[in-house]
């Protein structure tokens, strides 16, 4: 589906064009075109790829998706990859936007995501004198407002890492941190697998050799590089925090467990004096100097109790009960 296709000049924009008229104005001196696809037709692929001349393979990588964040060239064109990360009920939905770049134009594929990208466009138009850069100052934008994007996700990540945290040692509450601790690793997983790939794609488009479109903004790209490394740097300490609350939630789990095998042991022990006791007192042999006892009986029950008493005085004190 077309979200919009405008033609700029000069860093200023000149009007919206109609698809079938996009050819007047790539062929423009410093003039090129910004299209916005969303969830594009295999048809509306083969018509931009038949308009700009786009490399088969990289508009095969846009139509099937499920690619690896990736920056690759064709001649003189660009294509990438880049993961969208948005937070939808608590699940982590990831999209993907594709995007074409050539100095006479832009093509951007945004599939399986809800965020839209009218604000970049706003944000180019408003800075003319950085939008006169051309066609890689676009690709710029467009990636530096997915990794934008990023933070608020990783924030709601430290967020709620920060709330299990606090009921770590909640007593009867391990289980269940556990299985959260899980799926917090499982959504930074998730934003890792967008985030480390793209930072090593990047680094083809600054320092040293680096795709003549992208000569003049270099320095733009290495922003958005220090953004993903600072991501990245939060994720790796956040994956960390999470293994080591899950060790710790997993010992207190051992020692809840410890503390209940010491309470059966020392009832087991109480009740097996008891037993021994009455057990020897309850042998029917004849030659028993206490069945004869006329205070034998309540002695003997006397016995036993004070016994148990005295065991369960040293394991409470012991705090084993």
């Amino acid at each position: 589906m077309l979200i919009n296709c405008v033609a700029y000049k000069e860093g200023r924009r000149l009007a919206d064009v109609a698809m079938s008229n996009i050819a007047s104005y790539i062929h423009q001196p410093d003039c090129f075109v910004w299209i916005a696809l969303k969830d594009a037709e295999p048809a509306e692929l083969e018509k931009m790829q038949a308009e700009f001349n786009l490399h088969e393979l990289a508009v095969e990588d846009a139509q099937h998706g499920h690619q690896r964040p990736k920056i690759e060239e064709y001649g003189n064109s660009l294509f990438v990859v880049v993961h969208t990360v948005e937070l939808t009920n608590g699940e982590l939905n990831v999209g993907e936007l594709a995007i074409f770049v050539q100095e006479s134009y832009v093509l951007s594929v945004r599939n399986r995501s809800s965020q839209d990208f009218l604000a970049v466009r706003e944000r180019c138009e408003s800075e003319p004198h950085l939008l006169k850069q051309g066609a890689a100052f676009v690709c710029y934008a467009l990636m530096d407002a997915v990794v934008d994007r990023y933070f608020p996700v990783l924030n709601i990540i430290e967020t709620e890492l920060d709330l299990i945290e606090e009921q770590i040692f909640s007593e009867g509450a391990q289980r269940a941190n556990i299985e959260r601790l899980y799926q917090l690793k499982r959504k930074a997983t998730v934003l890792k697998h967008a985030v480390t790939p793209l930072m090593e794609a990047l680094l083809k488009l600054f320092g040293g050799r680096v795709p003549p479109i992208c000569i003049n903004t270099q320095e733009y790209f290495r922003d958005v590089y220090d953004h993903l490394y600072r991501i990245n740097t939060a994720i790796d300490a956040i994956r960390d925090t999470i293994n080591t609350a899950i060790q710790v939630n997993l010992s207190m789990v051992t020692i809840e467990e410890s503390e209940v095998n010491k309470r059966l042991a020392a009832w087991a022990a109480i009740f097996a004096v008891a037993t021994a006791f009455v057990g020897i007192w309850g042998m029917n042999f004849e030659h028993m100097p206490e069945l004869k006892w006329k205070y034998g009986y309540p002695a003997s029950l006397g016995f036993v109790a004070l016994l148990c008493g005295y065991l369960y005085y040293r394991f409470k004190k012991s705090g084993w009960l």
